[in-house]
């Protein structure tokens, strides 16, 4: 009866160590290893190609968006504060030198006309002076036309021409900024960053800050930090401008044996690979191979051309750039290779790691069959 026992105990034993060596082909892991990658390259019969990082590959990748405002923006001149345009609101004093004047009545020689609108046209309207155009006017402009109009019917008219208000020139922020609203250009504001500084300011931190004008058809964008760096990019405004102030919305994906596995959004205007590392937290100690840091990206042909060594390429191509981290010159390499919008990074298991995944699963299965081996015998002596 146990030789029996014996047999069955050791039959139960054997399958269970074919189900663990078959498990062992599907242990869990956080991607495809390097071999794997490799097997997808152009020179296997891929659609991919697999470049080693180097200088030439750095210098010849290094490209970001360019941003800066158009020279249309940059070589307007800045308004003249004191320029009446249609929407703004005059005050008006004028005084005759007669006792009963045209416009004052009798025993009065003072008459105030208190809040004149230019209409959308850019006219205002003076009594006996008629319809007179005052957008594009300073106040002493329009004064001298009132005055010569009113010459020929009231003896030395006096007249005083006060702009009250300048809703007429404004501009609307939206987005990102400590007061959104609608702003008049005047004397303090008539540039960009003073508007900014007069709506409060960036409500984002200032190195994924981007600002966007739009003027009319046209528009422009920036990055925030420019506006100080180069004075020609703190644009004069316009009248009807609308500005947009909104957080860089460039960003890559981060997977396998790093830190994190996310989509990240970029903390900086350039990042390097070591930094997009830093992002998500480094390497995993404990199963990253460090031989194996690939960024993945569909490159323009001029691009891959250039890094290839060609002429033939057309349309985008699938590039796998290649960086190891334990070459005498590998964390240079990486801190200068630039990741791009919708990159993707991703960092191989070292070997060693899926060793030991194998190591504990024989381990687990072992003692499973120990204890089926047991509760065999225990069953058969009963």
């Amino acid at each position: 009866m146990k030789p029996r026992t014996s047999r069955r105990a050791l039959s139960v034993a054997l399958l269970i160590s074919v189900a663990m060596v078959s498990a062992c082909g599907t242990l869990p892991r956080v991607g495809p290893n390097k071999k794997e990658i490799y097997a997808g390259s152009v020179q296997r019969q891929g659609d991919a190609f697999i470049v080693t990082v180097n200088d030439r590959v750095t210098r010849a990748t290094a490209v970001q968006p360019a941003l800066g405002f158009s020279d249309a923006f940059r070589n307007a001149g800045r308004l003249g504060s004191d320029t009446i345009r249609p929407g703004d609101v005059l005050g008006l004093t004028i005084w005759e030198n007669v006792d009963d004047g045209l416009l004052a009545g009798q025993a009065a020689n003072q008459t105030i006309l208190e809040e004149v609108q230019v209409d959308g046209s850019g006219f205002i309207f003076v009594p006996y002076a008629g319809r007179i155009r005052a957008a594009g006017n300073t106040p002493d402009a329009i004064r001298r036309i009132i005055t010569s109009k009113l010459d020929e019917q009231t003896p030395d008219p006096q007249v005083e021409v006060r702009r009250v208000a300048g809703d007429g020139s404004t501009v609307s922020l939206v987005g990102a900024i400590g007061a959104q609203g609608v702003y008049p250009i005047e004397r303090p504001t008539r540039t960009l960053s003073a508007m900014l500084a007069a709506a409060g300011g960036i409500s984002i931190e200032p190195e994924i800050a981007q600002i966007t004008v739009i003027r009319g058809g046209e528009r422009s964008q920036v990055w925030f930090q420019d506006l100080y760096k180069d004075p020609t990019y703190d644009i004069a405004l316009r009248a009807g401008d609308r500005i947009l102030v909104e957080e860089d919305t460039r960003s890559f994906t981060a997977l396998g044996a790093t830190g994190a596995q996310a989509r990240v959004p970029f903390e900086s205007q350039n990042l390097s690979a070591v930094e997009a590392l830093a992002q998500v937290g480094g390497l995993t100690p404990s199963a990253a191979d460090p031989t194996g840091v690939f960024v993945m990206r569909n490159e323009p042909a001029e691009i891959a051309n250039q890094v290839l060594g060609r002429d033939d390429l057309i349309g985008a191509q699938r590039m796998v750039y290649v960086l190891d981290l334990t070459k005498p010159n590998g964390m240079f390499m990486a801190r200068d290779f630039v990741i791009r919008d919708d990159d993707t990074l991703y960092v191989t298991e070292a070997p060693f790691a899926q060793w030991s995944k194998v190591i504990s699963a024989l381990t687990g299965t072992l003692g499973a069959v120990g204890s089926v081996a047991s509760t065999a015998s225990a069953f058969s002596s009963n």
